[in-house]
């Protein structure tokens, strides 16, 4: 660790005194990024890694819970109690699935909430990572399972309608509803639903402020204000994002980043984001999560006749289209997502990386950008191997991102010196010198 936090120190002296040539030259990115990985303590970087090593556990842990659950409402009949309980109050089929999507959500919701408090807030707390309190995390929970029972029965009521239209293409046809869902999902929430769970303010005027509007503005984002989010009552986490379609479009950084990091990681950290919007990486998603949601309901179609020719008479299910099927359906749903995750991981962690480039050559603050790297280590294993990066990851390694900017560095450091003597050359050549006459 000594020597490469001396050899750093070393090349940062030797830069006021040695040619840019010489310093390009002697700039390796390896050895810049050890030194960079070893300033983190050895008991930091455990917690670090066994905080996202956990992690995997966890993603096992919930889908096996999620089969549990689907398997607990079929098997015991409560599924088809409650189709019946909206069978008894009215006969509008549309009213049945709508009442039938608010008592699963709750149903569901309660039987979860052990192990959501655990994952959420116990463990966050046993790593050091959240700030609120008991009171305030059942708060935002409240508010989450309320924006649920507006959207759930909305969505499943356009899903069955399309499962009892179409029952040879409700496949083709249930995918394009939840996309459609999707995108409306992508307009509002910055508008309508994030500020239910914190508070948005304007940036004040600054520094900082000045920065990012000029960053954006020479990167062609129309953006004239820059939001601040109050995170650090719910987290210790920094993040920032350049969220929502068209109009709705909003740059925000939330407190943490602001109070924990300086104006040169600010500013990479803000390439990165919006990096995301020049890059059309929203739109990129949908139109990838899209194909994602298109071959899963593909599944689905076939899944769910087998699975309901042989249990759907025990289950006391009627067809494919009836809503007391709904616990199948999201279970056959989450086999499908978890096996693909690595595949999802990889179409988020590629544009990540595209913003991480992008975000360089608009902020070029490698440095900036390294140094926030460590920060995001404080929950993000750094040096994970490359099977379990390409499994786990939806953003590179932190490694692998102060290598990427550490090679940045060099190669602006060789452009700067090849300009620096052409410059020279230039000077010393005969068309420069003045005339006798």
């Amino acid at each position: 660790m000594r020597r490469s936090v001396l050899l750093l120190v070393l090349l940062v002296g030797w830069g006021a005194l040695a040619p840019p040539a010489a310093l390009a030259a002697a700039f390796d990115p390896e050895a810049a990024t050890e030194a960079y990985l070893a300033r983190v303590p050895p008991a930091q970087k455990a917690r670090s890694d066994a905080y996202f090593e956990g992690g995997y556990w966890i993603q096992l842990w919930s889908f096996l819970i999620g089969l549990a659950l689907a398997w607990l409402l079929l098997g015991t009949g409560l599924s088809a109690r409650l189709r019946d309980l909206g069978e008894r109050i009215t006969r509008f089929r549309p009213l049945r699935v709508w009442i039938y999507a608010v008592l699963y959500t709750l149903v569901t919701s309660a039987l979860l909430f052990p192990w959501t408090a655990y994952v959420d807030f116990f463990r966050e707390h046993q790593y050091g990572m959240a700030t609120h309190d008991f009171g305030g995390w059942f708060g935002d929970q409240v508010k989450g399972l309320l924006v649920a029972l507006v959207f759930m029965p909305l969505l499943l009521a356009a899903l069955y309608a399309v499962l009892r239209r179409a029952p040879r293409t409700w496949w083709l046809w249930g995918s394009v509803v939840a996309v459609a869902f999707l995108i409306v999902g992508v307009l509002i929430a910055p508008i309508w639903i994030a500020p239910l769970f914190n508070k948005y303010t304007p940036l004040e005027p600054g520094p900082i402020r000045e920065s990012i509007l000029s960053l954006a503005q020479a990167n062609g984002v129309p953006a004239d204000e820059v939001y601040m989010m109050d995170a650090s009552r719910q987290t210790k986490r920094i993040s920032a994002n350049v969220s929502g379609l068209a109009g709705t479009t909003r740059v925000t950084l939330n407190d943490n980043l602001l109070e924990r990091t300086s104006p040169p990681e600010i500013e990479a950290v803000m390439g990165h984001e919006l990096g995301h919007y020049v890059l059309n990486h929203v739109y990129e998603m949908i139109v990838e999560l899209g194909l994602v949601i298109l071959i899963g309901f593909a599944w689905l179609y076939f899944a769910s006749g087998r699975v309901l020719a042989r249990f759907g008479e025990r289950w006391r299910l009627r067809g494919v289209d009836d809503p007391a099927g709904l616990p199948l359906l999201a279970a056959l749903l989450a086999v499908f997502f978890f096996v693909l995750t690595p595949i999802n991981n990889t179409i988020v962690r590629v544009n990540e990386a595209e913003a991480d480039i992008f975000g360089l050559n608009a902020s070029r603050q490698p440095d900036g950008f390294a140094e926030v790297a460590l920060k995001l280590g404080e929950y993000r294993k750094l040096s994970p191997g490359p099977i379990e990066e390409w499994v786990f990851y939806d953003h590179p390694s932190g490694r692998n991102r102060i290598l990427m900017a550490m090679r940045w560095k060099a190669e602006e450091m060789e452009r700067q010196a090849r300009a620096a003597e052409w410059l020279q050359a230039v000077d010393r050549s005969p068309a420069r010198k003045p005339s006798r006459l």
